[in-house]
């Protein structure tokens, strides 16, 4: 039987290009790499969406709200090996004010929500891998995004790790800071270009066969 493997996350996880505002094609997107570098036994879910918060409503942006998507995406796709949550750079826009404690307490949330429901409504309690994403560049600066998020949202992003890896401690997950691995385009500071696709995918194929064989 394929492991399966469910990926939530925000518009680096949907593929959004940066040089076009597009998407990538499959083969380019890290979760289209992960499954090619895992192989047959494995079946890599995506479940990206533009824009999506940790746990926030911006009604301005549409419904972007993981927390309140979470379930839906569980029950929808059970049963699975693992579920990798790689969401927090759009919890740093302005208009929240959020500084990186608050992201960290929005992901405790999340995982709170996530185990209580492995717990009582599915037969084996997957995994979970917490990714902590790319910080937030300073290309960033003269583009459509800035506005958004503001000069603190640099500084911000870069200290989310340590509270991403406080949370993972707390409910027992495994953690990976994307940071380390990866880096936001200089185009405009918060999407990964194809080559840190490509990097973020290695590691996270490292991770994955680490946790599930």
């Amino acid at each position: 039987m394929r492991r399966r493997i469910v990926c939530f996350g925000d518009s680096n996880t949907w593929g959004y290009n940066p040089a076009t505002e597009d998407r990538y094609d499959e083969d380019v997107r890290w979760t289209g790499i992960l499954a090619e570098l895992l192989g047959d036994g494995y079946r890599v879910v995506e479940e990206g969406q533009n824009g999506r918060t940790v746990a926030t409503d911006s009604p301005s942006d549409g419904e972007k709200n993981g927390l309140t998507y979470l379930i839906p995406c569980i029950e929808s796709h059970k049963p699975f090996d693992l579920m990798i949550i790689m969401l927090g750079t759009n919890d740093f826009k302005k208009k929240f004010g959020y500084t990186p404690r608050d992201v960290g307490k929005e992901m405790e949330r999340m995982l709170e929500k996530a185990y209580g429901y492995f717990r009582y409504h599915m037969a084996a309690i997957p995994q979970v891998l917490l990714v902590c994403p790319a910080h937030i560049g300073e290309g960033i600066e003269g583009t459509r995004f800035q506005e958004s998020f503001g000069p603190e949202a640099i500084r911000n992003s870069s200290r989310l790790p340590q509270y991403y890896q406080e949370m993972a401690g707390l409910f027992g997950c495994s953690f990976l800071d994307a940071g380390e691995t990866v880096c936001a385009s200089s185009t405009d500071g918060i999407h990964l270009d194809a080559e840190n696709h490509r990097k973020l995918a290695v590691r996270l194929a490292e991770k994955v066969r680490e946790l599930l064989e």
